[in-house]
């Protein structure tokens, strides 16, 4: 079955193994660096980041601190690590940090706090926004008894599923968390993108925040890495949780400099993702059998017959389209998938439901 759809010349290519190209919706993680970030990878000045006379890391670690609005940043090789890092100079053995259930540093990041921090997690539910009600986070706060685990830290997520946590409700909930002597935490994997929705500066963003996780291999198109944002202090305590994680790198300016040009040049031109998600979103939605979400970000969700999901996936695969499968399914627009490749897709989905 051919739709005849252009395979989205504008898009970089997603060169599978056998040398054609795929459009991948799976994730905005399977970007590929473009070529002018490939010329700046190639051009970095490196050195030995471990020593921290690395002048490409340093100068990445610089700009991101500027650019959130921190005293000092950290780069790692992953959000996974950023993440931990931050859990683990926030807080020590025996204490607690509160989070949403369905929060990546929770749900899916293999249980780190508490398998290598004796971090206990509070989990608490989260509500249709993303959001964590006001009365749960402050419920779920122990008191000052040892038989409790010491609460030491709120973590949020933004983006959470795709979804913008509105700014009045972050400022409420790191207050509060100030307020009960609590640092705060973000896992900003997808910040940028939500600032850029929001149309407000990054500092905006995260602000309330005593640090932020960075990702840089999302949306912003960089092969590897993350910066954790904070205070001077909480970043020097970082670099030895980072160097006891395996995460002290030596001539990592090679990555670094995929990082700092996704900062400088790819954050604005998120509002393209968002643009191509929601044409989707509104193709799919005259397909009456499915459900679609209306994405507010990158990131829209489409519920079908469960019965669907075999013949749908190998329709797209025929076609060199690439998802993750489920009956409620999951797809990421990101740099590397142009409006012809979605239209191609919309094309895919139309037709099979047709038959």
């Amino acid at each position: 079955m051919s739709t005849g759809y252009p395979a989205g010349a504008g898009a970089s290519s997603l060169i599978a193994a056998d040398g054609e190209r795929w459009i991948d919706l799976r994730s905005d993680t399977v970007t590929h660096p473009s070529p002018a970030m490939r010329e700046a990878m190639f051009a970095a000045q490196v050195g030995d980041d471990v020593y921290g006379d690395d002048p490409t890391v340093n100068a990445l670690q610089a700009y991101a601190a500027e650019l959130f609005g921190y005293e000092a940043a950290l780069f790692a090789p992953s959000g996974t690590q950023t993440n931990l890092i931050a859990l683990l100079a926030h807080c020590g053995r025996g204490d607690e940090y509160l989070v949403g259930q369905d929060a990546h540093t929770y749900k899916y990041e293999g249980g780190g706090a508490a398998v290598l921090g004796s971090i206990q997690p509070q989990p608490i539910t989260n509500e249709p926004d993303g959001s964590i009600a006001l009365q749960d986070i402050e419920a779920a706060i122990k008191p000052q008894d040892f038989h409790f685990a010491r609460t030491k830290l709120l973590a949020l997520e933004n983006t959470i599923g795709g979804k913008v946590l509105p700014q009045q409700y972050v400022a409420q909930a790191t207050s509060l968390a100030h307020a009960h002597g609590l640092a705060t935490h973000l896992d900003g994997a997808r910040i940028c993108n939500a600032a850029v929705k929001q149309g407000i500066p990054l500092q905006d963003a995260v602000k309330g925040f005593d640090s932020v996780s960075v990702c840089l291999s999302k949306g912003l198109g960089a092969p590897v890495g993350s910066v954790l944002c904070g205070s001077k202090g909480l970043v020097e305590q970082g670099k030895r949780w980072r160097k006891m994680l395996g995460g002290g790198m030596r001539q990592a300016g090679v990555i670094a400099a995929a990082g700092l040009y996704a900062l400088q040049n790819n954050v604005q031109r998120l509002a393209e993702d968002h643009a191509n998600a929601s044409w989707l979103a509104a193709e799919l939605a005259k397909i009456g059998v499915l459900q679609v979400s209306v994405p507010q970000t990158n990131i829209l969700f489409v519920t079908m017959p469960r019965d669907a999901c075999e013949g749908l996936n190998a329709a797209l695969a025929a076609e060199r389209i690439r998802v993750s499968m489920a009956p409620t399914l999951r797809l990421v627009t990101h740099l590397d998938v142009s409006r012809p490749d979605l239209e191609k897709v919309a094309a895919v989905f139309a037709y099979y439901f047709k038959q």
